[in-house]
């Protein structure tokens, strides 16, 4: 019988939820599942399907269904205790396919309260592809941290509620973390069971963070609105530290906001709040996130590139959005021919990002998910991409991503998550976009 000190994180959050840690093979998941083309057929994932279908079923299900799409042919009865991240290599993040989640626009709505999104977050992994034969697909998380705007709760439609401001030193978000049974599993297992299952689906993982001195405030005790200062030597410690503490419990990629700008470069087109860390100041913490978690295979990506691609290897990024022209798949074909032998950074192809005003067809981003996947002559030589999460299950026509970074807005018509899930996203038409994108992936896994 499994004890306390021998259950897997996984296993804590099922019994924290009152269910056991027998596991089960899930039919609902074999009726939904798409497979990789040929040699690739192993690599599984749902698809055809809305987001609101996996987000209503419980974690026993979902962990159930997981360990059904299981790469190998054994089936788990107990979630596995010792997980291994898909190695890629040291340099991994060089030509990965980022996913950006934004966990908290899954997260529950009860009302005006917002939680519980590192549970929606697990719910969704069933349907992110899985890495594919030469390069990996990494899931970032939009938020972890309390955004300062009034994190837990849920605001008017225009009503701004930031994810873009944060605080350090306050522990995890409420909007994120599932308080109500943090003394049976706490949110940093939390954090590690998302992680676990994650790597067990074939997939790396990241999250967001932001470097504008005016977007973020730090909790000391009883004064938690400090404002944050680049020169004060304990706030910069405190940033470091608070990223090292994420990659120990299992993250490994991190995509840093307004990198482009660090050090004053460009600032004509800076739209952040406050200053930056200088250039020799952020070689110094980027270096020492990776030498104080012993990992060397942390994957940096900067927002923004331009052609002073030396500017950012030196700095310590691996990848970089918002060069390479996502329509023109020749543009894109061509930068993967220059940049090939750059094994330390490249800039990558964006599908979409985080300030997206919406518009683009159905057809404009399949195109573009097409382009991220197979412009390169070998698929050792694709360049890193990055995509948000309504390019694989379309948000509905009102909003866009900008508008849910800004913002938290309920859905709900009636005080309940589900409603909130059904209203987030498009119906049908979703389905079937949900499907092409599905059948892109299954021929690119091969690659």
């Amino acid at each position: 019988m499994n004890t306390e000190n021998n259950l897997t994180p996984t296993e804590k959050f099922l019994i924290a939820l009152g269910f056991d840690t027998k596991l089960a093979p899930d039919n609902w998941t074999k009726e939904h599942t798409y497979h990789g083309i040929g040699n690739h057929c192993f690599k599984k994932w749902i698809s055809n399907i809305l987001p609101c279908e996996l987000l209503e079923r419980n974690l026993k299900d979902t962990v159930n269904s997981i360990v059904t799409l299981c790469e190998c042919h054994t089936f788990y009865e107990k979630f596995p205790s010792e997980i291994i991240s898909p190695n890629y290599g040291d340099n991994w993040g060089r030509s990965a396919n980022y996913i950006e989640i934004n966990n908290r626009a899954i997260a529950e709505m009860y009302g005006e309260e917002c939680k519980n999104g590192i549970l929606s977050s697990i719910k969704l992994l069933p349907a992110i592809f899985p890495s594919a034969k030469s390069w990996a697909n990494c899931v970032i998380l939009s938020q972890i941290f309390p955004n300062i705007y009034g994190d837990g709760y849920n605001k008017a439609p225009n009503e701004e509620n930031s994810i873009y401001g944060i605080k350090f030193g306050g522990g995890y978000s409420n909007n994120i973390i599932c308080t109500d049974i943090a003394d049976k599993i706490s949110p940093e297992e939390q954090f590690r069971a998302f992680n676990d299952m994650a790597h067990f689906r074939g997939i790396k993982t990241g999250f967001r963070i932001v470097i504008s001195e005016g977007q973020m405030k730090v909790s000391t005790g009883e004064n938690t609105d400090i404002p944050f200062n680049w020169d004060n030597y304990e706030h910069q410690e405190l940033f470091i530290n608070e990223c090292v503490k994420l990659m120990k419990l299992g993250f490994e990629a991190m995509f840093i906001d307004s990198a482009k700008h660090i050090g004053g470069y460009d600032c004509i087109n800076y739209t952040g709040v406050g200053r930056l860390p200088n250039y020799h100041q952020m070689q110094y913490i980027l270096n020492e996130i990776r030498t104080r978690t012993g990992s060397f295979t942390i994957s940096f990506v900067g927002e923004k590139s331009t052609g002073d691609f030396e500017r950012y290897k030196n700095l310590g990024l691996t990848a970089g959005t918002t060069f390479v022209n996502p329509d023109d798949f020749y543009s894109a074909k061509y930068w993967s021919e220059v940049m090939k032998y750059s094994r330390n950074y490249a800039p990558g192809v964006e599908v979409s990002n985080d300030n997206d005003p919406g518009g683009a067809s159905y057809e404009e981003r399949l195109n573009r998910i097409k382009t991220s996947l197979f412009a390169s002559e070998f698929p050792s030589d694709k360049l890193p991409s990055f995509m948000q999460m309504h390019d694989i299950f379309p948000l509905r026509y009102d909003t866009n991503t900008h508008h849910l970074m800004m913002c938290n807005p309920s859905y709900s018509t009636d005080g309940t998550p589900k409603s909130h899930w059904e209203n987030l996203f498009t119906k049908d038409d979703g389905r079937h976009y949900n499907h092409c994108a599905g059948e892109i992936f299954a021929h690119a896994l091969c690659r």
